[in-house]
């Protein structure tokens, strides 16, 4: 799925992530990510083997939301992505620094030298839904 200019925005502006994948036995498991694009692909760094990671390595489906800010009538906007997720090995340490500058403040190294290169989550949007432009 092509991400529209809007969503694109709303992914790129430093809002965090609700990341939900599945536990062994169906239920939720949610953490806050920090995220970005790599393409049409929305893609979060870790820089060691979570919960999330293992849960993805089983059962690929996943969804991600977040509030965007701004209103449409009375309800925040928000952004929610179900989709598909895949998990590469190395460039944590780069991405994470990439997003520092964004969730953090321009200068800053989150991820100095020598830091673990981890693994970077890439998630491909199957369904792309909430309260915002991306609704209309």
């Amino acid at each position: 799925m092509t991400l529209n200019d809007t969503v694109r925005q709303a992914l790129t502006a430093g809002h965090p992530a609700h990341l939900v994948t599945l536990n062994k036995d169906g239920s939720p498991q949610v953490s806050i990510v920090w995220v970005g694009l790599d393409g049409d692909e929305i893609v979060c760094a870790h820089q060691k083997i979570y919960q999330k990671l293992k849960n993805i390595q089983r059962d690929a489906r996943v969804a991600l939301s977040m509030v965007t800010g701004g209103k449409t009538n009375e309800l925040d906007n928000y952004l929610v992505i179900n989709g598909r997720a895949r998990i590469t090995e190395g460039g944590a340490s780069e991405l994470l620094n990439q997003l520092a500058q964004i969730y953090i403040a321009p200068g800053t190294i989150f991820a100095p030298d020598g830091s673990p290169q981890g693994h970077i989550t890439r998630i491909t949007a199957e369904r792309i839904h909430g309260i915002g432009p991306w609704s209309e």
